[in-house]
């Protein structure tokens, strides 16, 4: 049987998440939950057949078979866990916690339920992060021994809560940070990290009680590499964008890289000396790959999924950098 989805927040993101799973055929959208009119009939336009409903206990109430949560952060945790509580699977938009103890509760509400968890950790579906992945994971570049990680967003968030710490849990690392955290840790196969040092700032300065970092580098140990991450808010980076993933190792380097600007664009290359041979170009249609991926997932398997501890380390990592 097709599982039974509900979604809860359809914005803009939510929509494009919809629209990537129910492009599978694995799953049908039979529930939506966004309190704006707006929302719900854009939602409509893409499953006319849904059901409309005020509250996610309403959604819970109903006969489904998952939930995918693209709501505020500080809503994340309590939601996937109330979904799982009530023997749902759950695929939920970054972060799935503020701290690594929220993160973790999740987790664990998904091994008690036995249900499966996702995350919505796109940047890895990228065909130039697989390609990067791939070289490092069969030790094409020898050993890896340093990384860095950029990702400048020129505009920063437009809504009101990314800039209350007690509703984001952070600022630009938590927003942009986390996804290099993750990228990092993931091709590397998720090693120990240590020595986690970071400064974080606003508007060139230290941060005062309750405000958020619109600035933020970071260098760590993960295993036998050295991470070096740099993430920030409204930079004046001179385009919309600056994205990088770099990995050098000790038979040669790769990296991917943003086009002209782009947050949708990238490439990936591959570095030997001073030659570089180019791996991926865009057209590369990449933003809803983990949320198919997760369909097609649920469809076949949808019990726990022990990968989803990985999550709580990336979240340790963040809390690190915070120093929490």
């Amino acid at each position: 049987m097709t599982p039974r989805i509900g979604f809860l927040g359809t914005g803009w993101i939510g929509r494009h998440r919809m629209a990537a799973m129910l492009a599978t055929g694995a799953v049908e959208a039979v529930a939506i939950c966004d309190p704006s009119a707006e929302c719900v009939a854009e939602a409509q336009a893409l499953a006319p057949g849904a059901q409309v409903v005020d509250t996610l206990a309403e959604m819970l109430a109903l006969d489904l078979d998952g939930v995918v949560i693209a709501t505020p952060s500080a809503l994340h945790a309590a939601q996937s866990i109330e979904a799982f509580e009530a023997g749902k699977a759950v695929f939920c938009q970054k972060p799935l916690g503020r701290t690594a103890a929220e993160a973790q509760a999740v987790v664990d509400a998904a091994r008690a339920a036995d249900r499966l968890l996702g995350v919505d950790l796109s940047y890895r579906h990228t065909e130039a992060m697989r390609r990067i992945a791939g070289l490092v994971r069969t030790g094409a570049l020898g050993r890896v021994f340093a990384v860095d990680l950029t990702f400048h967003n020129a505009y920063g968030p437009d809504k009101p809560w990314f800039y209350d710490a007690a509703q984001s849990g952070g600022g630009c690392v938590v927003d942009l940070g986390v996804h290099l955290v993750d990228l990092a840790l993931w091709t590397l196969g998720f090693p120990p990290v240590a020595d986690v040092d970071a400064r974080l700032t606003r508007a060139g300065l230290p941060l005062a009680a309750g405000e958020v970092e619109d600035y933020a580098v970071a260098q760590f140990a993960a295993g036998d590499a050295q991470v070096r991450l740099a993430c920030s808010w409204r930079l004046n980076a001179g385009r919309d964008a600056v994205i990088e993933a770099a990995f050098y190792g000790t038979e040669g380097g790769a990296a991917l890289r943003n086009v002209d600007g782009s947050f949708y664009d990238f490439t990936a290359e591959r570095f030997d000396g001073t030659a570089a041979t180019r791996l991926a170009d865009p057209p590369d249609d990449w933003g809803g790959r983990a949320a198919a991926a997760w369909a097609e997932h649920l469809a076949r398997a949808p019990g726990y999924d022990p990968q989803a501890e990985q999550f709580v380390h990336s979240a340790e990592v963040l809390d690190r950098i915070y120093g929490r």
